[in-house]
């Protein structure tokens, strides 16, 4: 096992439809809107930018992210990841027949996260070892943070998020 390989897949199950679910996770800048580890965002270039994350663990990450994929028909955005973290990174979202939570009549949809990520940091590359399971518990925790500020800004018709700040 390689200590600086990480491999990430999680659901999030939304009570919004997938249109509106796709769009708001293609809007990278509306993030620190709802995301509370997402600090701020800044475009770089066309499809390309930046990201300042701080999740729980004392240390910022800056990543560099380009577009490789969109595609609303299929609900698919990829991104590559370079920077602090290198990798990819991809988000696929679905009609979910069963609906999220509180959502009437099956509006809802699923979203499929899924990452493979090293980190560039060479601090984080020597830490890898003894923190690896905290790397992965610090991630978990930042990922259910980001399912709830979607569920949120999205029921709040796409307006700042603040409960779970």
């Amino acid at each position: 096992m390689d200590p600086n390989h990480y491999r990430f897949r999680g659901v999030w199950r939304l009570a919004a439809p997938a249109p509106a679910v796709y769009a708001a996770l293609e809007d990278v800048r509306s993030y620190p809107l709802w995301w509370p580890e997402i600090r701020e965002v800044r475009a770089t270039g066309e499809d390309r930018g930046d990201v300042v994350i701080r999740a729980l663990l004392p240390y910022r990450l800056v990543v560099g992210l380009v577009a490789t994929r969109r595609d609303p028909v299929a609900g698919v955005l990829e991104v590559i990841m370079r920077g602090d973290l290198t990798g990819w990174s991809r988000f696929t979202v679905t009609p979910d027949a069963a609906g999220g939570a509180g959502s009437a009549g099956g509006a809802g949809s699923r979203v499929l996260f899924e990452e493979d990520t090293r980190p560039g940091k060479p601090l984080l590359r020597r830490l890898a070892l003894p923190l690896h399971p905290l790397f992965r518990a610090n991630h978990a925790v930042m990922m259910r943070r980001g399912r709830r500020g979607l569920a949120a800004y999205l029921a709040n018709d796409g307006r700042r998020v603040e409960a779970n700040r």
